[in-house]
């Protein structure tokens, strides 16, 4: 059975794609087997699989699919236990698609930028994430270098049990350099801060207690 990540966030701008791609490509460099589902009409993370393939060629052994979220339900158990992990790109503004693909969840993610605006903006899909009464995490994205009001933030969020992942990710240039070829930091470039940053992300969340529960493994 496939470990299920569905990448949430209702506002626009948090880099809800940019996490889901780069979590796909570093998966896959670790020799699973990924499957990335685009359910944004918007398609951006199948425009990012189509540069892949132009890229890598055979090489690549990401799968993606695109369809819209009431298939899901119908598609998943066929999927499911076909590749080690599955990653879904869920729409903004769709409260119905996203449910059901935080419902399929075994961990959501919700990507957030270190703002107070921000934070406040994550309320919606962390309570339909709540109201599913699946675990979640957030990740704290696009972080100036040296910032004290990341940690400022982390540390209001942690005295509220709300769940924030120990590694955030920098606004770096690296990222959306990755994307524009299709590729994922830790294969353009491997030595970089970036991959440093998304392999302890990736880390992070295979430490999630839900995967080390019988029902996830």
């Amino acid at each position: 059975m496939a470990h299920i990540l569905t990448i949430a966030q209702h506002k626009g701008g948090a880099g809800k794609t940019t996490l889901t791609t780069q979590l796909a490509a570093a998966l896959s460099h670790q020799d699973e087997k990924v499957l990335l589902l685009d359910l944004d009409p918007q398609g951006s993370s199948s425009e990012w699989f189509a540069a892949r393939e132009k890229t890598l060629g055979r090489k690549n052994k990401i799968t993606c699919k695109s369809f819209q979220g009431y298939k899901l339900m119908r598609e998943i158990s066929y999927l499911n236990n076909q590749y080690d992990w599955v990653l879904i790109d869920t729409p903004p503004h769709a409260e119905s698609e996203t449910s059901i693909a935080v419902r399929q969840a075994d961990l959501v993610l919700i990507p957030v930028q270190p703002s107070p605006l921000d934070v406040w903006a994550s309320g919606p899909v962390l309570q339909l994430t709540l109201s599913e009464k699946k675990p979640f995490m957030l990740v704290m994205n696009r972080v100036p270098p040296k910032s004290k009001l990341n940690g400022v933030i982390i540390d209001k969020l942690e005295t509220m049990k709300i769940d924030v992942a120990r590694q955030a990710l920098g606004n770096r240039i690296a990222f959306a350099s990755s994307i524009l070829q299709g590729l994922g930091v830790v294969e353009s470039d491997p030595r970089s801060v970036a991959a440093e940053e998304i392999q302890a992300l990736v880390r992070d969340i295979r430490k999630h207690k839900i995967f080390k529960k019988p029902h996830a493994a």
